[in-house]
């Protein structure tokens, strides 16, 4: 395709295209025909071609140094608002050149494209539409909610609110739309007790280098929208769990929303005690989540909790010995700023850890998981006490890394062990029921040799009743011990 117009002269061509103008050419490098066709100035040459080949055009007001974006605009068909990454006037009167991302070569007067330049700005600006924008309003938005609710966080709240849910199911069928509701619950309770945490926290978030780039301190989103989200979400989360699992659940999400918002919060500015008011938050969950699934609350529902508790100690002591700069400069009272040489924080992330060593066999003992879980959660439990100790010990910022990131493997890790050997209800009451039914037939057995005749020995002890050895160690504190034995009269 070729198009000579008149003094000016416009050569385009696929292999070698020249644009004669000015006295001055404008040389593009050779292209194949499927990468020509990607280029994305092709609709501008051919709008070029069209105007410059009427008669009525003024040749001369390329030349112009009063050419403006709106004649630009009608040109090459694009927004008056992109036009001005294209084109600059010229430096003076004789150069008469139109800059349109082409590299210079003063040598011998030629523009050409290189491989090797800038990559031409997206045209799709100039082609923006309604959709578009709101596509990006979308992404900025969803982006600033998803920083809000701290997603990460909240997503380990569900975790263990799931990881509950499935404990206190009974029998080994789970109900999953149940689970589904309470891990939808779950997620917008802590996504509102997130939000309003940052709300609070602005003007601290601000003078720390961790989070001064979150949607407040950096102005992205306003107070007022920030509120009404969390305000939202919160008051949806709490219905969910009301209408969707029960009113247990409900109000557990509703109490540790203000636990956290409207207490832990505050309490980060007065006293370093809010590491325990927090690790009471983070225990909730689990217990949420076996409260929605069996409509109650027991003493084998405890484990997950206590867990969560006692990890939550070293893993925020550890947390805040690594961020002591930031976290005074914010004006929070951690128990780590308090602590100049580290030993006290250190000696209660040790204790923390050592609590979690009886978990694995009260899970045992109560029959919430099997033995393998219990030997599983010690050795893991261990594991990580080697590494606070080893903290207590040596306190460096290696060293409380370290417990940091195990501490960060040891609760997925924990919780997959404790659903793995899971033991469901219906087992757990069928082996109740058994060991009942032999403990009442066994004294109608011995009842039935007593009138036997000629058995006159077993006839007077009719009156006295065996203890079963198995009825007993059922009853013992520790069943691995072995069942005593009954000394005969």
């Amino acid at each position: 395709m070729t198009c000579r117009l008149g003094k000016n002269e416009l050569f385009f061509g696929i292999c070698s295209p020249i644009c004669c103008y000015g006295g001055k050419q404008l040389v593009f490098q050779k292209r194949k025909k499927s990468q020509f066709q990607r280029f994305p100035s092709a609709e501008m040459w051919r709008n070029t071609c069209k105007l410059l080949s009427n008669p009525n055009y003024n040749h001369n007001l390329l030349k112009s140094s009063s050419y403006s974006a709106s004649n630009f605009n009608v040109v090459f068909g694009w927004a008056p608002s992109q036009a001005t990454h294209y084109y600059s006037s010229p430096s003076s009167a004789t150069s008469g050149s139109l800059e349109l991302g082409i590299s210079s070569h003063k040598s011998d007067g030629v523009r050409s494209f290189s491989s090797s330049s800038a990559a031409v700005p997206a045209v799709v600006d100039h082609l923006s539409s309604p959709l578009t924008s709101a596509l990006q309003l979308g992404r900025h938005y969803s982006r600033c909610y998803w920083e809000l609710s701290k997603a990460r966080l909240s997503m380990l709240v569900v975790a263990t609110s799931g990881t509950g849910y499935v404990l206190g199911s009974a029998g080994s069928a789970v109900d999953l739309a149940g689970l589904c509701w309470t891990c939808a619950g779950t997620m917008m309770v802590a996504s509102s007790a997130n939000s309003l945490n940052q709300v609070f926290e602005k003007n601290n978030d601000a003078k720390m280098k961790r989070t001064r780039l979150r949607p407040l301190p950096s102005r992205r989103l306003t107070i007022p929208h920030a509120l009404t989200w969390a305000s939202s979400v919160g008051v949806a989360g709490t219905a969910i769990l009301a209408c969707k699992a029960n009113m247990l659940a409900a109000g557990l999400g509703a109490s540790n929303l203000i636990l956290y918002a409207f207490v832990y919060t505050p309490l980060k500015q007065i006293h370093p005690v809010n590491t325990w008011v927090g690790a009471v938050v983070g225990a909730i969950p689990p217990l949420l989540g076996w409260a929605a699934a069996s409509g109650e609350i027991t003493l084998n529902s405890m484990i997950l909790p206590a867990a969560l508790y006692f990890w939550q100690i070293p893993h925020f002591m550890a947390l805040a010995y690594l961020c002591r700069s930031d976290y005074a400069a914010g004006g929070f009272k951690m128990f780590s700023l308090a602590d100049a040489s580290g030993r006290r924080t250190a000696a209660v992330a040790l204790r923390n850890c050592l609590y979690l060593v009886p978990l694995g066999f009260l899970a045992y003992d109560w029959g919430v998981a099997s033995g393998w879980f219990c030997l599983e959660s010690s050795l893991l439990t261990l594991a990580i006490s080697a590494l606070a100790f080893s903290f207590y010990l040596n306190r460096t910022t290696q060293n409380a890394r370290r417990m940091f990131h195990a501490s960060l493997l040891y609760l997925p890790v924990f919780m997959s062990g404790l659903l793995f050997h899971r033991v469901p209800d219906n087992q757990q009451s069928l082996s109740e029921d058994s060991l009942d039914r032999i403990t009442e037939l066994e004294p109608i057995a011995q009842g039935s040799e007593n009138f036997k005749p000629g058995n006159q020995e077993t006839r007077s002890t009719t009156g006295k009743q065996a203890r079963s050895p198995a009825s007993y160690a059922s009853a013992a504190p520790f069943p691995f011990l072995p069942a005593p034995s009954y000394a005969t009269s």
